[in-house]
């Protein structure tokens, strides 16, 4: 049973994983974009140092139950 559980939470680790991903690179680009004001790609900015914090958390926990398999 632990089995089938790790597997399902590595899955669900890894797809949270790459959520947090495909934000942060979404934040990257309005960060980095001239044309938005500057409290914009400030706050894009900040969020995309977020979504790299969840994203190598998700990845840390999708390791640690894929060990546990």
């Amino acid at each position: 049973m632990d089995t089938v559980k790790n597997a399902a939470n590595t899955v669900s680790e890894t797809a949270q994983q790459a959520v947090s991903g495909t934000s942060k690179e979404a934040n990257k680009q309005v960060a980095k974009d001239s044309d938005a004001s500057l409290g914009t790609r400030a706050s894009a900015a900040k969020d995309a140092l977020g979504d790299k914090a969840s994203e190598s958390k998700h990845d840390a926990k999708a390791e640690t139950h894929k060990q546990a398999l």
